[in-house]
C-alpha cells in the first residue's frame, strides 16, 4: 500500500505497458516491426516526407486498434485517484492513445502527442485538433487553411517532446513520483526520477519514487521502491488516500 497525505503532490508516469494490458502493441516487437512497418517508415519526419500516404495509412490503422480497445483496470485506478486528491495529482502518458480520458483522467499531458489529434505539417500557427477520421489514399489528406497538409499530432523519433517545461514544473513540486510500465530506456521520460532525485537535498524533502510493472526497468537503481506486477492489477488496491 502506498499512503498518500492530506498535502501531498503526485506525478505520475504511464508507458506502453499500461496500454498493452487493454490490447494496444508496445511500438516494436522483437522484429522490430509493427504489422509489418519499420519505425523509419512511419514514425519520423523523413518518412513523412516521403511517403505520407504511407504514414497516414499507418496511423489511421492504429485509429480503428484504439478505437476497439478499452480502458484498464489500471487506467480507473489513477482517474480514481484523481478524483480523490483533485488537482495534486498530475498524470503524463508516454502513450498516445485516449484511454486515461476515457477513464476519466483530465489533468494530464500527452508527451508523444495524442493519437486523435492532427496539426498543420508546417506549424502555422493553426491550433491542434481533434480528428478521428481515416485517410488512406493520397488525396484523402486535408490541408491546412495555409495550404500545407495535416499530418497526425504525434511526436515522432527526432521530434521534441511536449510540454516538457510544464512537466518539469510538475515534477519540481511533487513528493510522490510514479512511473508505470516503462523500460527506462526512452529519453527524456526515462530521466524523469533522476530529476526528480535532483531534490533529494538535506534542505528539501525527499521525494519518494516508485516503479511499477511486470519487468524492472533499466532505470531500476533509481527508484526507492520497485513493484513487480501487471499494472491493472496492482493499482487498484494501491493508494491509501489519508484525509
Amino acid at each position: 500500500m502506498i499512503p498518500i497525505g492530506p498535502k501531498d503532490r503526485v506525478f505520475v508516469l504511464t508507458g506502453a505497458g499500461v496500454s498493452a494490458e487493454s490490447g494496444i502493441p508496445t511500438f516494436r516487437d522483437s522484429d522490430g516491426l509493427w504489422n509489418g512497418y519499420r519505425v523509419e517508415e512511419v514514425a519520423t519526419p523523413e518518412a513523412w516526407e516521403d511517403d505520407p500516404e504511407r504514414v497516414w495509412k499507418f496511423y489511421s490503422m492504429r485509429r480503428r486498434d484504439a478505437q476497439r480497445c478499452k480502458p484498464n483496470p489500471a487506467h480507473d485506478a489513477l482517474a480514481l485517484l484523481e478524483s480523490k486528491i483533485g488537482e495534486r495529482f498530475f498524470l503524463c502518458t508516454q502513450n498516445v492513445d485516449d484511454l486515461h480520458e476515457r477513464a476519466g483522467s483530465r489533468n494530464l499531458v500527452h508527451m508523444h502527442g495524442e493519437l486523435f489529434s492532427s496539426r498543420c505539417e508546417s506549424d502555422c500557427g493553426a491550433a491542434a485538433f481533434v480528428d478521428r477520421s481515416f485517410y488512406e489514399a493520397a488525396d484523402q489528406i486535408p490541408a491546412c487553411a495555409c495550404g500545407a497538409r495535416i499530418r497526425p499530432n504525434i511526436v515522432w523519433f527526432g521530434e521534441y517532446p511536449l510540454a516538457i517545461d510544464r512537466i518539469m514544473q510538475e515534477i519540481d513540486r511533487c513528493d510522490l513520483l510514479i512511473v508505470i510500465g516503462t523500460s527506462g530506456n526512452v529519453h527524456p521520460a526515462a530521466s524523469f526520477v533522476h530529476w526528480a532525485n535532483q531534490r533529494n537535498l538535506p534542505a528539501t524533502p525527499k521525494v519518494r519514487t516508485i516503479y511499477i510493472g511486470p519487468e524492472r526497468p533499466l532505470n531500476a537503481a533509481a527508484f526507492t521502491e520497485i513493484i513487480l506486477g501487471k499494472a491493472g492489477e496492482v493499482l487498484p488496491e494501491l493508494f491509501v488516500v489519508e484525509r
